[in-house]
């Protein structure tokens, strides 16, 4: 458990109410971000729901239920850590971001090629090009999700270009509402259908670089359910 003076307000507005909790940054931002999460009870500095944090005023328990349909600390934490804001200090967020920003670097490099020469670009190359473009890194996003912005925001300073890979993904339609989100944040979905059996068929297209990844995430998703087939072995190109 953090220490009180390192913790952070986790914060929540809703029903025109305030709700507060005070967390470890980090370990909020793992709980948030992270598909394995850490236990809660180590990301709360203390055990209470607050009104105001800095004054101490804690919420009521008839608010309480009245806004969250129940008084359990631990179920209504969860609710403000995942749909509310977290407040960092200068030096915390400026720590998050650089470590964001490495784990950025080390996927463009896995993923990319400079398309005159066919070779990866260096990481100082691709780190030197992200201060030039001015790449704003958000610290409570995964790194996946920001790779293709800060391409975007690379190509008119450095000759780069993606590798991609094509992937048919099949798997059964209760699985449908828990993935579809989780692949569009991997790549584009380029088309999809529904059997008349109920499966949902789609095809995907992905870094080439995260394919481990991605078929991870699928296994997790649906417990192994799930049939992929490489359409483009070796990648297509994007440009």
């Amino acid at each position: 458990m953090v220490s009180l003076d390192e913790a952070v307000i986790a914060r929540l507005d809703h029903h025109g109410e305030r709700f507060e909790i005070l967390v470890d940054p980090e370990l909020a931002h793992d709980f948030r971000a992270s598909e394995k999460k850490p236990e809660l009870a180590d990301v709360l500095a203390v055990e209470d729901v607050f009104k105001d944090a800095h004054k101490g005023d804690r919420a009521s328990s008839d608010i309480l239920n009245d806004v969250f349909g129940t008084t359990d600390l631990m179920e209504i934490a969860v609710k403000i850590l995942e749909k509310g804001e977290i407040q960092l200090t200068t030096e915390q967020r400026k720590k998050m971001q650089e470590e964001k920003r490495k784990q950025i670097i080390a996927l463009i490099c896995r993923n990319c090629i400079n398309p005159i020469n066919k070779t990866p670009h260096p990481p100082q190359r691709i780190e030197l090009a992200m201060d030039e473009a001015k790449v704003n890194i958000d610290p409570f996003k995964s790194a996946e999700s920001q790779v293709n912005q800060a391409i975007k925001e690379l190509r008119p300073i450095l000759p780069i270009r993606m590798e991609m890979a094509q992937i048919a993904v099949k798997t059964a339609g209760t699985h449908y509402g828990k993935l579809v989100g989780e692949i569009r944040s991997f790549g584009k979905v380029l088309k999809e259908e529904w059997t008349k059996t109920g499966e949902w068929v789609c095809m995907v297209e992905i870094p080439a670089g995260m394919q481990l990844d991605f078929f991870d995430m699928l296994n997790s998703r649906t417990h192994g359910e799930v049939e992929t087939k490489m359409m483009n072995q070796g990648g297509s190109k994007k440009s």
